[in-house]
């Protein structure tokens, strides 16, 4: 894995790793920040443990629910690490992404908050200049803020 092939972003939340997690973990908090808003976001699956199933829908403007995330869960140390890709679905099965991605989401406590931290790896550099054309500083930023905004409340 090359540099070029990796996108990373991160911001210190005014609020413990505990918080971030538990706004992973339930999903309808994690509705209400996964995807930058006005578009909705729906968590069909959420199973939080390595082989378990994260599969998210989306919609604008009330229309129907299009797909968004169909990936299966690589890691997760609660409080500290989530790691999931689009290259497997639930139970390792195999996966024909439109975007393949694994993204290493880390949770470290720093000046009373946390900074959360994630590593957005793709098969090649160019899967990574897609993703980054496609928005990832602005569509990942804006759902972190979106994160802070629920948890700093």
């Amino acid at each position: 894995m090359t540099d070029t092939a990796e996108l990373t972003i991160s911001r210190l939340i005014a609020a413990p790793p505990a918080a971030v997690w538990d706004a992973w973990r339930d999903p309808a908090k994690l509705e209400k920040w996964w995807i930058p808003a006005p578009i909705e976001c729906q968590v069909a699956r959420l199973d939080l443990r390595p082989g378990g199933g994260f599969v998210t829908r989306m919609r604008e403007g009330g229309g129907d629910w299009q797909p968004h995330i169909d990936g299966c869960f690589l890691d997760a140390v609660p409080n500290e690490r989530l790691v999931f890709t689009t290259v497997m679905t639930e139970r390792w099965q195999p996966a024909e992404p439109w975007l393949a991605m694994t993204a290493i989401l880390t949770f470290e406590a720093k000046d009373g908050g946390t900074l959360y931290s994630s590593r957005v790896l793709h098969r090649n550099p160019e899967d990574a200049a897609r993703h980054e054309e496609m928005g990832f500083r602005d569509g990942w930023g804006t759902v972190l803020g979106q994160l802070a905004e629920m948890l700093e409340r």
